[in-house]
């Protein structure tokens, strides 16, 4: 029979996996609006981009704090250890993060800044979605660690790999961002998010096949994982399910009409990779060698925290599920934020 000490760390690693899956679907589209910016044919048709997450983005965030907060309850040495080799990629992510939500508010109240403030919520998407792309990529390339401690150097997780992920989650970012505008807009902006939309796809496609070709070369443990014994047996439904996702993904926005479909498939993209990703990882929280159980907290501290996350959790879900219900359906072109 399993004691506390070995289910608790389980129960953690799918709370954090959650709140930062829930993150990256939910706020991957609006940095997705802020990279597509540059596209807006004016400012009127970047306020009818940043209309269509108006009402909702500012929740969104909340998903990215639990999982934090949850890393530094449960697994506080794994939290120590990517806080300090990841530091750089981290602190620029959160200022980036921050010019992000001030440049998306001042937005609207500015008038002969306005262009500015564009540009800004532009470049703070940009720097944010690259440096959540580094972080990923560092992880699954392997920290440096000796004993259970960072041996690196501030800029160890420098590598062309991360410097990939970076990219390719700019470029999925992106790809969510332009199916989010089908999805909730009509006329000429649908039609340009459907014009990008398509050579994202194969951009996103080919950066996942970059990156799967590359891990092999890598001193990870992630893709001996996959080949391990039998382990590919049970692991190949979900390569081969994102195959036919991408499929059936460039057929949805090559097709007119079904505009919600190019979204749904898109989200369903990024949750397959995040579930080959988890797969590959476990049981490890910190490649290549920290597992969820050396770096987890006492049960005791789990377990306290684990009552407040049970209330906490189901009213952040409730919210999140209110707010994208009321505000369902198309956003028209004259609807105003203030």
């Amino acid at each position: 029979m399993m004691d506390l000490q070995t289910v608790l760390p389980v129960v953690w690693f799918g709370i954090i996996g959650f709140g930062v899956l829930m993150y990256v679907v939910l706020d991957g589209f609006v940095l997705g609006l802020g990279i597509l910016a540059p596209f807006a044919e004016d400012e009127g048709q970047l306020d009818h981009m940043m209309n269509t997450a108006a009402p909702i983005w500012d929740g969104n965030e909340t998903w990215l704090v639990l999982g934090g907060a949850g890393l530094l309850a449960a697994f506080p040495r794994a939290y120590a250890v990517v806080l300090s080799s990841l530091y750089v990629p981290v602190l620029l992510m959160l200022i980036a993060l921050i010019f992000r939500g001030v440049a998306f508010e001042f937005r609207f109240k500015a008038n002969r800044s306005k262009r500015f403030w564009g540009a800004a919520f532009s470049v703070g998407s940009m720097v944010t979605a690259f440096a959540q792309g580094v972080i990923l990529g560092a992880l699954v390339e392997g920290l440096p660690l000796e004993g259970g401690k960072y041996i690196g150097g501030s800029f160890s997780w420098f590598s062309p790999f991360a410097m990939l992920t970076g990219i390719a989650l700019v470029a999925g970012y992106a790809l969510l961002g332009s199916t989010w505008l089908v999805l909730k807009t009509e006329g000429p902006l649908q039609k340009v998010a459907r014009t990008v939309a398509r050579p994202l796809v194969l951009g996103v496609v080919a950066f996942m096949g970059l990156v799967s070709a590359w891990l092999p070369f890598l001193d990870s443990r992630i893709m001996a994982r996959w080949f391990e014994g039998a382990n590919f047996l049970w692991l190949a439904p979900v390569p081969l399910l994102v195959l036919a996702n991408a499929v059936m993904l460039w057929r949805a926005v090559m097709r007119e009409g079904r505009d919600a479909r190019p979204f749904l498939l898109t989200l369903s993209f990024f949750v397959l990779g995040f579930a080959g990703l988890v797969l590959g990882m476990w049981p490890n929280i910190v490649p290549p060698e920290m597992s969820i159980w050396d770096a987890a907290s006492p049960p005791s501290s789990q377990g306290f925290v684990l009552v407040g996350v049970v209330i906490l959790l189901p009213a952040i879900l409730g919210y999140t599920w209110w707010s994208y219900s009321v505000f369902k359906g198309k956003v028209a072109a004259d609807s105003g934020y203030h």
